[in-house]
């Protein structure tokens, strides 16, 4: 509830509350992301949630995100995540679930990603690691143009297949069996 006093009072509260407790640190930090979050227009859902990040400068600090992945980000012309990738790769950095909304161009692509190749760690010659389905070709594109970009210089192999005969020259007749 909502507390009135006059100003006397409070500076004698604020006299006797000189040691701010654990509960009241983490109190002012909950509202000091919170703020951050309506500032942005961030809107988030659940529980134990990750804290949104400012910078990418962060996901190598907080989550060691491979320093080659952090330079391709920044050769790549961000400077700042947007609102969605500001809340969504921490969450996928932690390995939640994540079912998110946001307008054409906001970042979507990169916020899935940086979590993606950051959990994959690094290459390994063992088939398919990770697969994305895109509902159009054009779409299918435009993440592995971006992939393809983040994932310059680490050695992971970028393959788009968007027909099945197509994969089965390019990957060998049985690779449907394989993968």
């Amino acid at each position: 509830g909502i507390k009135w006093m006059s100003s006397l009072e409070a500076k004698f509260e604020d006299a006797k509350d000189k040691k701010p407790t654990a509960e009241k640190l983490e109190r002012l930090r909950r509202e000091k992301i919170n703020r951050f979050r309506n500032q942005h227009r961030i809107n988030v859902q659940g529980t134990d949630l990750p804290d949104p990040i400012a910078t990418f400068d962060q996901l190598q600090k907080e989550y060691k995100v491979h320093p080659k992945i952090m330079e391709n980000i920044q050769a790549a012309g961000f400077r700042v995540p947007t609102p969605i990738q500001m809340q969504a790769i921490p969450v996928m950095l932690h390995g939640r679930e994540l079912l998110a909304s946001a307008p054409t161009g906001s970042g979507k692509t990169l916020a899935f990603c940086i979590p993606l190749l950051t959990h994959l760690k690094q290459p390994r010659n063992k088939g398919f690691r990770a697969l994305i389905i895109s509902p159009t070709r054009e779409l299918a594109s435009q993440t592995h143009r971006e992939l393809v970009k983040l994932a310059e210089g680490t050695g992971f192999r970028i393959h788009m297949i968007h027909k099945a005969a197509e994969a089965a020259r390019k990957f060998g007749p049985k690779s449907s069996k394989k993968f």
